[in-house]
This record gives C-alpha cells, structure tokens and sequence, in this order.
C-alpha cells in the first residue's frame, strides 16, 4: 500500500514509517519540522515538507501519489504547555486534523489510523485501564485526542470513512537506527538517560506526594517498535474492526522513581534527582489493559521488560549524544 504518515519526521512516526518499509509499503511522511527531524526520516521514505493545513498540496499528494491510507501522527503533544496554551493544541489536534479528514474524504482516500493517547482518560477509577473506562480528560491535549476520536465516529457514519484509534501508554525505547529526540524533551526515560550521560543536570521528578507505592506518578511504558507493530496489524485489519479503539499497553506500571532505579542499573550510573512540586494535568496513575488489542489485533508487546526498553534507548543515546544533530 501507499502510507501517508503525518508527523512521520517526529519519534514515533519515524518508527512506524521505518517499520512500514520493512513490511513493503510505500512511505510518505508529512511533517513541518515543528517537532520532528529530517534525518529520522528514513531513506526510502518519501519527505514531503508542509503543513497538514496546506490543502491543496496535501490534496495533489493524497491524489497524485494515490495515497491507500493515511497514519496520522501529526500533533502538539507535551501535556505540561496543554494546559497554559490550549489554544495551539484546539487549532493543531482539531482544526488541522479537520482539514485532513475534509481532505481525504474530497480524495476518496477513506482509511484512516490515528495516533490518539491515554490522556483520553484522565484520573483512573481501576487499577487496569480498559477501553470502556469513562473519559474524563484532564488536561486540553487529552481533550483534542477525545474529542478526534468522536470526529472520525461520525466521518465513518458520514462519509465512509473506516478508522481505528490506538492510545498510546508512554511510548519508550528505539530502534537500531531511530530514537527519541524532542525539544524541550518532556520525557521521562530520554531525561533520565540525558541526567545519566550529565550528572550535573539532574533529572527533574514532578510530585511525590501521589497516592502511590513511593509517592511519584506511575506509567505504563511500552516499547516503540511494539506501538508500530500495531499500527501494521491496526492495517490489516481496518475494514473489519473500522471504529474500534485500542489501548497499547503493557499492563504493568512503573513509578518514576523505579524507573529512575532501572535506568541507574542499566547505565551504571547513579542518577541525580531534582524533586519538584506537581505538574498540573498529571494523574497518579495510569496502567493499561490490553486485552482488547490481544483478542481483536493479535497485538502483544514483544519487548516485555522495562530493562529491555531503557536499554535500546540508552545504546541509541550513546551512539547519538546530540540526538539528531549530530
């Protein structure tokens, strides 16, 4: 098939386009480079710099390159600035995704798999959280991704369009050639990593007052390369399962503070820490079930462990200190 990934130039969306190369698609990534780096887009991907908002040449791309399915990845995603500049995230995550869809749909390009996240579901009431958990964002980047989800609903009812929305759970670890590579970095694993290669520059914890086993926040982490796996199967399988939602978890959480742990063992490293008050929008806890995604996707994770994770990102890290600018 012919993919167009948006935000293909970004960490995960490198990772999935990578990953769709392998599987013998054809690959066009769309990214402006807000975020994202060309040098992660891989070298038999296609680049194409512009803004998803640039209607007619996304729709000379969607026509021309006779687009099967779009991978929408393109987004503002750090929680912490969602909170004090909504804004920017209404107009990116909704009003530009809007215009994709309008897009596609003037294109008869009518397949759609979007990048959506936990944060649809704010503060947990168990301690697994399953696809039919109530939704209760808190935070505007977690309402953009909501509020997508029910946009494609009706699109599908609409206009045909077939759709399948997979939320992330903290997306860690790397590739063989690919990693995490963000500016600011917000995320805790590739901070950590950095604090260890630094360790005049502590890494910061947010909270530790949280009703937790140590106080600080817990996450579900799962392994880049098994979020992009579902994103192929999530493929495969769209005209049958066109709707659905899947959570992509592990089902186990880790504190920061035990991640933290894990990566002082992994580097060799004892890792300085730097404890801050918390960050507004940030839930205690939040640890997937993935049963859905097991029963209906065929999807696992494959990279079980947390050392497992920390430590492909720890080899990229060393390989590439200065990230992608190298």
């Amino acid at each position: 098939m012919n993919i167009l990934v948006t935000g293909g130039a970004g960490y995960v969306g490198s990772i999935v386009s990578e990953q769709l190369l392998k599987q013998g698609h054809e690959v066009f990534v769309l990214d402006n480079l807000t975020q994202g780096h060309h040098a992660a887009v891989p070298d038999d991907a296609v680049f194409l710099y512009f803004d998803i908002d640039e209607v007619a040449a996304l729709e000379d791309i969607l026509v021309h390159c006779r687009i099967d399915a779009v991978m929408h990845m393109a987004a503002e995603t750090v929680v912490e600035f969602s909170m004090t500049d909504p804004g920017r995230y209404f107009k990116t995550n909704i009003v530009d995704g809007i215009t994709l869809l309008d897009t596609m749909v003037k294109s008869k390009v009518n397949r759609i798999i979007f990048s959506s996240s936990a944060s649809v579901y704010g503060e947990p009431e168990s301690p697994l959280i399953g696809e039919d958990h109530p939704k209760n964002p808190i935070n505007s980047y977690g309402e953009t991704k909501l509020m997508f989800e029910n946009i494609l609903k009706w699109y599908g009812s609409a206009y045909g369009l077939k759709h399948i929305s997979l939320r992330y759970f903290n997306a860690a670890g790397a590739s063989e050639n690919l990693g995490e590579d963000h500016w600011p970095e917000t995320h805790l694993i590739p901070n950590i990593l950095k604090a260890a290669m630094n360790p005049d520059k502590p890494v910061a914890v947010f909270g530790t007052d949280y009703p937790t086993r140590d106080g600080s926040c817990v996450r579900d982490y799962v392994h880049v390369i098994d979020i992009a796996r579902a994103h192929i199967l999530a493929l495969e399988k769209l005209d049958e399962l066109s709707g659905r939602a899947y959570n992509l978890g592990s089902g186990e959480g880790y504190s920061v503070l035990e991640v933290i742990d894990i990566a002082s063992e992994v580097t060799g490293v004892n890792i300085p820490i730097d404890m801050h008050p918390r960050r507004a929008g940030d839930p205690a806890v939040l640890v997937a079930s993935s049963v859905r995604a097991g029963a209906e996707l065929g999807w696992n994770p494959e990279h079980t462990t947390l050392r497992e994770i920390i430590e492909s990102a720890w080899k990229w890290m060393k390989e590439n200190p200065d990230g992608y600018e190298c």
